[in-house]
């Protein structure tokens, strides 16, 4: 291949032309991996260089398949890897003159003579694949401030009672310079009982309740005793009731599992001996006292990012893991009760011998039970506290929280980086297993983030925590039509969206604790309500593709985004316009043919306004609602 002929290459492992079967392969599934290039003058040798994650090079030579009419060369290699891990590969092709390396640009096309390696993780199906959120809506629940059901606590020793709901959560600290979190509105269990109908309206299919565990804090993050439910929130009976209604109406009850740290107000430390036990803190020879490590006891010991009221766990200890993991433990008595399954906070900080129990715990009660981990980052390459994370490689997370997406739906919103975003879509769709894509947890705020109208909107001056607090967008009309749009793309890309309560009628606030505002049931914006029972009524009729529907981009640039999801039998098309100006976009295989804007199921002309986002289909492959008609 001389310097001056054509170098051009094509490879892209997430078109099946390409690369089959597409994004993470099972362990022993044979692989097939064809690549294109420019035919050489002379004869080449072409290899696969196949590398498992810190071991050598593999290198395993590609057949010469066909040359094509447009002078490009296809080589192809079928591999069959037999041990699960994280690979990476790249290709090489020796001709007399030269060696050529071809490896992967940021969006994974291939680049002639640069370029990083390629992905490819192989995983191994331990356990059944919990398809019953597949297609579905998750809706959060921070439960101090969704819905207040029947009566209320009023007195505690240390605790503020509010009866201003809707007031700003207290952020101002103590003489001590502490946060106490310790002011109640009074939501609880019941009260999302109560509000089950509501939910249903809107779709929702997984309810993820933040932490519901006996806790001194409102946010409950804070745990004391994890086999008790906090009495600010209710009973155990009042769970059970939650679960057995939210199941009639085909939704699961998702518990938060905090097991990196425990209150220092708990059953286990006991720092201030309000239970009647032995604590950690009271005694080194305490039955819980190996669960933490002390510096010098009793007052200098580990705890969670230095915050002393949360000393920190030694997840390896035999006892602690028994009893959270073991026969009769925590994971396995609330499973019992008929959960759906778990988010396990601070995923990163558990160690994964501890995950892997805490699985296997739960699907040997409920082989259906949906296990999923708080990771920030690609979960398929983590690394943390130096160890490279096997979250996803099988017997472990079913999935785990989609922040990657998070970061470039609203980059795109507020900046028209639509390259950006099409680019993370395609590497978590190579990165992740498809079981796990289709689980994904698409979220667009939660209560560790600001509120998604915020991040989209202009709230003025916001430099210190009193300005924050008071803060209101001001452009709010602008504000909601992003907000539409974020909305949009996290409902249609792959995965499951989660929708933080109170988002979809317009609260609004910055970080912990304006983000964890009551819910307005007074007070809420009808148009965006209007919008999320809308698209929640798409992801409803059209689950069939968005269960397990494929992605393909359309149109990417300029502040347009369009792409299509695909499930064999049906397609749908989703265009979203932040590029400053109308534009007309129609996919050219269904051009001339009727097609059905599905928020409004009107005629659609191809015509996507300026900061809107639209999906649509063939209007032959829509399925209109049934008109009713009044007896006579």
């Amino acid at each position: 291949m001389n310097d001056n002929e054509k170098k051009t290459v094509l490879y892209f492992p997430n078109r099946e032309e390409y690369k089959k079967p597409l994004g993470a392969v099972r362990v022993g599934e044979p692989v097939r991996l064809n690549l294109l290039f420019s035919r050489p003058s002379n004869p080449a040798e072409v290899y696969l260089v196949l590398t498992k994650d810190g071991e050598q090079d593999v290198y395993y030579p590609m057949t010469y398949v066909t040359t094509n009419v447009n002078g490009m060369t296809e080589y192809t290699v079928t591999v069959t890897v037999t041990t699960k891990g994280l690979y990476f590969y790249h290709y090489v092709v020796n001709t007399e003159e030269k060696q050529y390396r071809i490896g992967s640009d940021e969006d994974l096309n291939a680049l002639l003579g640069k370029g990083h390696d390629w992905q490819l993780t192989v995983y191994s199906e331990d356990y059944k694949e919990p398809e019953w959120l597949n297609g579905g809506l998750m809706y959060q629940i921070f439960v101090d401030r969704f819905n207040i059901g029947g009566e209320r606590r009023k007195t505690k020793e240390g605790v503020v009672y509010r009866d201003d709901w809707g007031g700003c959560p207290e952020y101002r600290a103590t003489k001590e310079g502490k946060i106490l979190n310790n002011d109640f509105f009074g939501g609880n269990i019941k009260g999302i009982t109560k509000k089950l109908a509501y939910l249903k309206s809107l779709g929702v299919t997984c309810i993820y309740m933040n932490p519901i565990f006996e806790a001194r804090s409102n946010h409950k993050y804070d745990t004391g005793n994890y086999r008790k439910v906090d009495s600010d929130f209710g009973t155990v009976d009042d769970l059970k009731e939650l679960i057995k209604k939210a199941e009639k109406k085909g939704m699961r009850i998702m518990l938060d599992g905090v097991f990196s740290h425990t209150g220092d107000d708990s059953i286990y430390f006991n720092k201030y001996g309000r239970y009647d036990s032995v604590g950690a803190y009271q005694s080194k020879d305490s039955a819980y006292a190996g669960w933490y490590s002390f510096d010098e006891f009793p007052d200098k010991y580990k705890s969670w990012w230095n915050i002393d009221i949360l000393p920190e766990i030694n997840e390896e200890n035999v006892a602690y893991d028994e009893y959270i993991n073991g026969e009769d433990g925590i994971i396995r008595y609330w499973t019992e009760m008929g959960i759906g399954g778990w988010r396990f906070d601070v995923a990163d900080e558990l160690p994964d011998k501890f995950l892997d129990r805490a699985v296997r715990a739960a699907k040997a009660v409920n082989p259906d039970a949906f296990m999923l981990g708080e990771v920030w980052e690609d979960a398929s390459n983590k690394v943390s506290y130096s160890v490279r994370r096997r979250y996803l490689q099988g017997g472990q997370l079913d999935s785990v929280t989609n922040y990657p997406f998070k970061s470039d739906i609203l980059n795109f919103c507020l900046c028209g980086d639509a390259e950006r975003l099409n680019n993370t879509v395609n590497i978590i769709l190579n990165n992740y297993p498809k079981r796990v894509v289709d689980n994904l947890m698409n979220l667009l705020d939660t209560h560790d983030t600001a509120r998604l109208l915020t991040v989209l909107g202009e709230s003025g001056e916001t430099a210190t925590r009193e300005q924050r607090a008071a803060a209101r967008v001001k452009n709010l009309e602008e504000a909601v039509k992003l907000m539409k749009i974020a909305v949009t793309l996290q409902y249609t890309l792959p995965g499951v969206p989660c929708v933080y309560y109170g988002d979809e009628v317009g609260l609004e606030g910055f970080e912990d604790p304006f983000n964890r505002r009551c819910y307005p049931w007074e007070d809420k914006n009808k148009d965006i309500l209007r919008f999320y029972k809308k698209m929640g009524g798409i992801r409803t009729n059209e689950r069939n593709i968005f269960a397990k529907g494929g992605y393909k981009k359309l149109l990417v640039g300029d502040g347009l985004y369009a792409f299509e999801r695909d499930n064999g039998v049906e397609k749908l098309y989703v265009v979203a316009n932040v590029s400053g100006k109308d534009a007309q976009f129609v996919p050219e295989k269904i051009k001339g043919e009727e097609l059905t804007d599905l928020m409004t199921l009107k005629p659609f002309d191809g015509k996507v306004k300026n900061n809107t986002a639209v999906v649509f289909k063939r209007t032959r492959d829509v399925v209109f609602p049934v008109k009713k008609t009044k007896a006579k």
